[in-house]
């Protein structure tokens, strides 16, 4: 079984109104589209660009913001329901600050041609979430999307830096990891795709990542950006020698489109050259003190 996945160079980009959003954002779905995505891939926190619709006074206050964009997750969820039905494709949407009761978590949600299917909490905090913009760890939900051709898990850029939750969703089934993400440096971009590598070794399985890129000065909490799109594999029989599928030039504003054949993985998983995946589910992982819980989702 194939799916072509489109994964975006992002652009944190100011607007004059959500109207203008959404016309911005229809843009970049249909030129996915275009190319024959069946599932699109926005970054993490490109849903930050909506702050460019509030007051200056709001836009410089770092940890108000976050907390102002509940306002605005009627329209934002509403926008990207109507672009997967009206396109018939599945949109990971940019991760949004989402507010629940007093805590704040990063999450991205999942939307089909049949409206709002699930979303996926960001676990592991950087320093700037945890100290600048008071976002917290999510409680230990794992979801699992599942679709006809097979299923996918979302790991958060900086939780595709550790094994554990890859290592569970790919025991569920899943045979793609997609990793939304936003890093202001050449090393934060690096540690993100050095970490999707290692998952795509550990779990003999596909890794896709989306990143910001590019500077949007007006903008305090995402300033600067770098990155770049990628689709990585485990270097095992009949996949690419290095486990590099495919990269895209950093910092250009673009998707980067790839069809993955997910038999391939079934078939190194069961008659690889090695057993990574067979031989790493061996290894006692699990959080010290939570207790992970599964949600599955059909596409």
């Amino acid at each position: 079984m194939n799916v072509t996945i489109a994964a975006a160079q992002y652009p944190i980009t100011e607007h004059k109104s959500l109207s203008d959003w959404r016309v911005h954002t229809e843009g970049w779905v249909s030129r996915a589209v275009q190319q024959q995505a069946e599932i699109l891939v926005f970054p993490e926190y490109g849903s930050m660009e909506l702050v460019s619709l509030f007051s200056e006074e709001i836009r410089q206050d770092i940890r108000r913001q976050v907390r102002e964009m509940d306002a605005l997750k009627a329209d934002f969820c509403q926008t990207f329901a109507d672009l997967a039905h009206q396109y018939k494709v599945v949109i990971v949407a940019p991760s949004f600050p989402e507010l629940v009761g007093q805590e704040l978590y990063n999450r991205a949600y999942v939307f089909s041609p049949k409206g709002l299917i699930g979303y996926q909490d960001k676990f592991f905090m950087t320093r700037f979430e945890n100290e600048e913009w008071g976002i917290a760890s999510a409680p230990k939900y794992l979801s699992l999307f599942e679709a006809d051709w097979g299923s996918f898990g979302i790991q958060i850029c900086y939780d595709s830096e550790f094994s554990i939750s890859s290592q569970l969703l790919c025991s569920l089934g899943a045979s793609v990891i997609i990793a939304p993400s936003c890093t202001e440096t050449i090393r934060g971009a690096t540690r993100v795709h050095v970490g999707c590598r290692a998952r795509a070794l550990e779990n003999q399985c596909y890794t896709v990542v989306s990143q910001t890129v590019g500077n949007a000065l007006w903008s305090p909490a995402v300033d600067v950006n770098y990155g770049f799109a990628a689709f990585y594999t485990t270097p095992d029989k009949g996949m690419p020698e290095e486990g590099i599928i495919a990269t895209h030039t950093p910092q250009a504003e673009e998707w980067l489109v790839q069809t993955l054949d997910v038999s391939k993985i079934q078939e190194v998983r069961t008659d690889g050259h090695v057993f990574n995946f067979k031989d790493h589910k061996q290894l006692h992982m699990g959080f010290m003190e939570d207790q992970v819980k599964i949600r599955r989702y059909t596409l």
